[in-house]
């Protein structure tokens, strides 16, 4: 999906969910949120959810309601997207803990039935540095992170947020050689 098909689909979404007297507050990450806030250009196949939000407060993602996924497999075989265009798979880093202060960095888009908050740019940083190390240099992660043109300051808080993810020495080891790399 491009900007315009991610859009129009989400669009529709929250047209059903309104229509159903439903709404829904998301939490978006990674290539999808990106390419809603123009960040990126490259097409994503889905949209990542990390968390809901439940009267101002984040709650976990998995599963995501019934009749959210309903409205969400009906758009999505409407405008023959991947069956899961819309998932909850990066929950666990709602789980395993999220950037200090990134609940007040969301960036808020209205569709009707369905506000969807998108991490902010230095949230992404974290996340993408953090799927970076997982997936190495050659990845669409790594490409993103230096889409971000991360600061040195941005790139240090962040490796330090990795490390709560995974206190494994290659974890580590592996961050360090990322790190030395986006330094070069």
């Amino acid at each position: 999906m491009n900007s315009i098909d991610l859009n129009q689909a989400l669009t529709t979404l929250g047209s059903i969910l309104e229509d159903q007297g439903l709404k829904f507050e998301l939490v978006a990450i990674g290539g999808g949120a990106l390419l809603l806030l123009g960040t990126i250009i490259r097409p994503t196949n889905d949209l990542d959810i990390v968390a809901l939000v439940d009267e101002r407060n984040l709650i976990s993602a998995r599963p995501l309601p019934p009749p959210l996924l309903k409205a969400i497999d009906d758009v999505g075989k409407a405008f023959k997207l991947p069956s899961h265009w819309i998932n909850s798979a990066p929950a666990d880093l709602w789980e395993s803990g999220l950037p200090t202060g990134f609940q007040q960095r969301l960036e808020r888009i209205d569709y009707k039935g369905l506000i969807l908050y998108c991490a902010s740019r230095f949230d992404q940083i974290c996340f993408k540095l953090y799927a970076s190390v997982d997936q190495g240099s050659d990845s669409k992660h790594y490409h993103d992170l230096k889409l971000l043109y991360p600061t040195s300051e941005e790139l240090n808080v962040a490796a330090t947020w990795c490390k709560t993810q995974d206190v494994s020495e290659p974890f580590k080891q592996c961050l360090d050689d990322l790190l030395t790399l986006m330094e070069g």
